[in-house]
């Protein structure tokens, strides 16, 4: 049977007008699923029994298990999820003043393998569904009995290695009869798969695009990030640089601060060398340590100054409030521990 999750509003148009019902249909069954949140075909009332003993007989809607949750101080929540096969992914809900911004995972491990990251620690299972994307939003939801009003798509895994499923997802999440999240309140993240970008470049939609920097020059992001390898620094950029001139949309260039990394203003001036001219801004992280790894976060004071040299430079840039470093924050850093401890914690 088939999880109605997996379903965007085109497909389950055309899959029930070729089961002889009417296009209209789909929308009203995503109004049920989306806006009401049911998951009983038979409370669909303003559906036909036809329609409904065709639904239930088709489709199931199934939810994910809250496996575990944990809330830091600064109301930053970890969600840790069962799947139906047993395997775990994680979601973060994040407050901010615009809103409740929820962190989705896109597959089961990462084959990506950062040598700062969590997500490596676990290398790549398998791809989610696109239901199993849309499931963090529903169970988070459940959870909080609010609603989720941003999602940025970089958990665990490389969004551009499951670019399809991904796709469907944003498509369901930006979908007026869906979950109805914004385009320009949905931000997608990759480490730099350049044909993925060019991909998502023609798609010209308003979805925020991100692009794992983390360094300034190929020797750096080499040792950090195997992906550089395959698609150096100049050619991720020229792909940003299309990407813009396709879309008109500014990019966002993630940085985590490693201490004696990658952190000092040497660095700072390389990077603003690097990316001057491109419509984007800088996003800089501290680094949130993982146990695992010898990396350390760049001391406030070289974060501070690294910042303060981007902007002396002419480069838009923002240092971002740490959260959830009381909780195993990081992206894979929950499952990791709890996989360790033969899932219990």
């Amino acid at each position: 049977m088939k999880n109605l999750y997996n379903e965007t509003l085109k497909s389950l148009e055309k899959h029930l007008v070729g089961a002889g019902f009417k296009a209209f249909n789909a929308r009203q069954v995503f109004n049920w699923i989306y806006r009401h949140k049911e998951t009983d075909f038979d409370k669909m009332l303003n559906l036909s029994i036809k329609l409904r003993a065709y639904l239930k007989g088709t489709f199931c809607l199934e939810q994910l298990e809250l496996f575990h949750k944990q809330v830091a101080s600064d109301q930053t929540k970890k969600y840790l999820f069962k799947l139906a096969d047993d395997h775990l992914i994680e979601a973060v809900l994040m407050q901010h003043d615009y809103g409740k911004s929820l962190c989705v995972t896109t597959q089961v491990g990462c084959n990506i393998g950062c040598s700062f990251c969590a997500s490596g620690l676990e290398k790549k299972v398998r791809n989610l569904t696109v239901a199993e994307m849309v499931m963090q939003i529903v169970g988070v939801e459940a959870v909080e009995a609010e609603r989720v009003s941003h999602i940025v798509i970089m958990g665990t895994g490389e969004p551009f290695d499951n670019y399809d499923n991904v796709m469907g997802f944003i498509d369901i999440a930006n979908c007026p009869h869906g979950f109805e999240i914004g385009a320009r309140h949905i931000t997608v993240s990759t480490s730099g798969i350049v044909p993925k970008i060019d991909a998502f470049a023609e798609r010209k939609t308003q979805v925020n695009l991100a692009i794992s920097l983390h360094a300034p020059n190929d020797q750096v992001r080499s040792k950090l990030m195997k992906i550089n390898d395959v698609y150096p620094i100049d050619a991720l950029l020229d792909s940003v640089r299309r990407y813009v001139d396709k879309t008109n949309r500014r990019v966002t260039f993630e940085y985590i601060l490693l201490s004696g990394v990658n952190d000092q203003i040497s660095h700072a001036n390389a990077l603003s060398d690097k990316i001057r001219g491109i419509n984007a801004y800088v996003n800089l992280i501290r680094y949130n340590p993982v146990l695992e790894f010898h990396y350390r976060p760049s001391k406030e004071d070289d974060a501070q100054a690294f910042h303060q040299q981007l902007l002396k430079r002419g480069i838009n840039a923002t240092l971002r409030k740490e959260r959830g470093s009381d909780i195993d924050a990081a992206c894979g850093q929950l499952r990791t521990k709890v996989k360790n401890k033969g899932n219990t914690l």
